[in-house]
């Protein structure tokens, strides 16, 4: 083998095992899901930027014909949250299929829209139900773990705040806020405050939940 061959090879070697040390965020993605949203903040309070996929089932069966006659993709859809370290990412928690689709049927109403967003050190994960409301899931890293710590919840009409809802998980304390304005037309609410205990023995762990759908917060 001459110099340059050598050469060729042994750059070759390093490339791939600079891509073995330093994986990247794709690379975490499983096979038959493809890359739907990436968010990047820090998420275990280490100054590090961390990434959080939102990644999306590949299967054909799930191409439907929906009611208006198009095509539409009803795959689901999963999460996975990746710390940066000094060697690139590594795997703190994944749930592959805990979404619905972006194109579900609403029936009269539109479904919600998803947003992650990263803040203060925490993942949230955002419905937004345009002149109905939200509601946001909080989870924090603990315990090896991203737990839910926190649901906050809005109904609306148009822009009239008629409820709101808050639990801290950690404090086992809930509030509800009750507009008792009958005539309010948006920022001259007048709420009646409620507290109450609830009971948890353990937190809801992210990877744990089947369907952010069907989890519900009443029960609290």
């Amino acid at each position: 083998m001459n110099i340059l061959s050598k050469l060729s090879v042994l750059c070759l070697l390093m490339v791939l095992g600079c891509q073995a040390q330093h994986p990247a965020p794709s690379d975490f993605i499983p096979e038959n899901f493809k890359e739907f949203e990436t968010i990047y903040g820090d998420l275990n309070n280490d100054g590090l930027e961390d990434c959080v996929l939102i990644i999306k089932k590949v299967d054909t069966t799930q191409i439907v014909v929906n009611q208006y006659d198009k095509k539409v993709d009803r795959n689901r859809r999963g999460i996975i949250v990746l710390f940066k370290n000094e060697n690139g990412y590594q795997l703190a928690d994944q749930n592959l299929d805990c979404f619905s689709s972006e194109n579900e049927d609403g029936g009269i109403y539109f479904p919600p829209d998803l947003w992650i967003n990263i803040k203060d050190n925490k993942l949230h994960v955002h419905y937004g139900h345009g002149r109905y409301g939200y509601w946001d899931y909080t989870f924090r890293f603990q315990n090896a773990n991203f737990e839910l710590i926190g649901y906050d919840s809005s109904s609306n009409r148009g822009p009239v705040t008629l409820r709101e809802t808050s639990i801290n998980f950690l404090t086992k304390k809930k509030l509800i806020k009750v507009n008792t304005n009958e005539d309010s037309e948006g920022g001259d609410e007048n709420f009646e405050e409620t507290w109450s205990d609830i009971d948890i023995d353990h937190l809801i762990q992210l990877s744990q939940i089947k369907d952010f759908d069907v989890l519900e917060m009443y029960q609290f």
